[in-house]
């Protein structure tokens, strides 16, 4: 093999390394969310459930008052 190619795939392999190395650690040293924080989110989370269930409704509502009135047609 050329010289130079080894040399590319060898910086290569060691940024790709340092890379996996660095996330590994960030995430290790990560501090797990705080129960007020997942308490919060839990909130955000049921308000969008809500919001989507109206959404819905009002979907399904619409689609049968115009199946009504093409029916009515």
């Amino acid at each position: 093999m050329n010289n130079s190619l080894v040399f590319v795939l060898l910086v290569v392999a060691i940024v790709m390394t340092a890379n996996v190395l660095r996330t590994y650690i960030n995430r290790r040293q990560r501090q797990p969310e705080t129960n007020e924080e997942l308490e919060e989110t839990l909130a955000k989370i049921e308000l969008l459930e809500e919001r989507i269930e109206v959404l819905e409704r009002i979907i399904t509502e619409n689609r049968f008052d115009l199946k009504k009135e093409i029916d009515d047609l």
